[in-house]
């Protein structure tokens, strides 16, 4: 698979865009805040319909506007698809695939596998466990229709729930409903779990290996999918922290507060890896990332690389670009001389200036 064209109306700083992208490797230059990383969030929105900078979409439209409009032309299995996404200030989105209205997002997802890598995911080893769990959520959602309707089902509940429990303390005859949401609850959390630990397990079976060859075999790394609770536990546990959750407001056990660990050489990279360890980390995470996409919907994802080369030294750099070599990328860099001297094929070669394209 791969994207062929896209083409934007109002979005942030473009008035108008139409660019034809090759399916190999297809480099977007130019000065900080000119529109390259627009032009990838874009083509992120209108296969994921989020943004990677977690942006709203009144946020994405051009100023003095009220709509703005991607058009996103893919290619998979040799047939072609395009994506029509409307963006509207204050109002829902509009998505349709071929033409046809979809009314659920979910429907969207899967048509096209994007993997997004930016300086901001080198440092998902060292951030907070919010950024490892959004790292697992949006990768299963494009893999998984199913899991991103319990995602999202599991979420609304959430809600709800520490709603309630705020409620409770005004309404103590409310307490009758708790257990209501607790089913819920722990029906949409336990399938999250299982799709999760399930991830976890595939990502454990190809990283190693990547690791190993970009540290010269001198580094093993492992996962861990570190749960506050799991399936069998969770109604247990739930019941157990009913009091906390009831004094504090909020739901203190389900996937909303899991995590992941990263061990290399038995100790957590998290707290006590160098910057280089946890950086080598995250490139291994990224890279086993698309082979795993690739191995489940036997086809090659679309790399989205939003001036990450600058970011890695030269051994981190020949690992990602052994894998670029095969697959379609989209780059954006201040210059495209590193690409030169790396003997890298640039198909196609865009200067961004001012929110246009040339």
């Amino acid at each position: 698979m791969y994207v062929t064209s896209l083409s934007l109306k109002n979005y942030r700083n473009y008035e108008f865009l139409d660019i034809d992208f090759s399916k190999n490797i297809n480099i977007l230059y130019g000065d900080n805040a000119q529109g390259k990383t627009n032009v990838l969030e874009a083509i992120y929105v209108a296969s994921t319909t989020k943004s990677h900078r977690m942006a709203k979409d009144k946020e994405l439209i051009m100023f003095d506007n009220d709509e703005a409009h991607i058009r996103l032309n893919v290619k998979k299995h040799d047939i072609d698809h395009k994506i029509d996404m409307h963006l509207r200030k204050g109002k829902s989105k509009i998505v349709s695939i071929d033409g046809i209205s979809i009314r659920r997002s979910s429907e969207l997802f899967g048509l096209i596998n994007i993997i997004f890598f930016s300086p901001e995911d080198l440092s998902i080893i060292k951030n907070g466990p919010s950024e490892r769990r959004r790292f697992m959520d949006m990768e299963i959602c494009q893999l998984s229709r199913i899991y991103y309707s319990d995602l999202s089902e599991y979420n609304k509940v959430l809600a709800q729930r520490n709603i309630l429990l705020k409620d409770i303390n005004n309404n103590p005859a409310l307490m009758n409903t708790l257990d209501i949401w607790d089913m819920q609850l722990i029906k949409f959390g336990s399938r999250i779990i299982r799709e999760r630990r399930n991830f976890i397990d595939m990502l454990n079976e190809i990283i190693r290996d990547i690791h190993r060859d970009i540290t010269g075999n001198r580094e093993d790394i492992i996962l861990s999918y570190e749960l506050s609770t799991d399936e069998e536990r969770f109604e247990r546990d739930l019941a157990e922290k009913r009091n906390i959750d009831l004094r504090n407001g909020i739901t203190n056990v389900g996937p909303h507060r899991d995590d992941i660990a990263l061990y290399i050489n038995d100790i957590d990279v998290r707290t006590y890896g160098s910057q280089g360890q946890q950086r080598t980390a995250a490139l291994s995470l990224k890279l086993a990332e698309i082979e795993l996409v690739k191995k489940i919907i036997q086809d090659d994802p679309v790399l989205l690389l939003d001036d990450v080369m600058s970011e890695l030294d030269s051994r981190r750099r020949d690992a990602l670009l052994d894998e670029i070599k095969n697959i379609q990328t989209i780059i954006t860099c201040t210059g495209y001389d590193d690409f030169i001297k790396e003997r890298i094929t640039m198909d196609k070669i865009y200067r961004v200036e001012k929110g246009t394209v040339v």
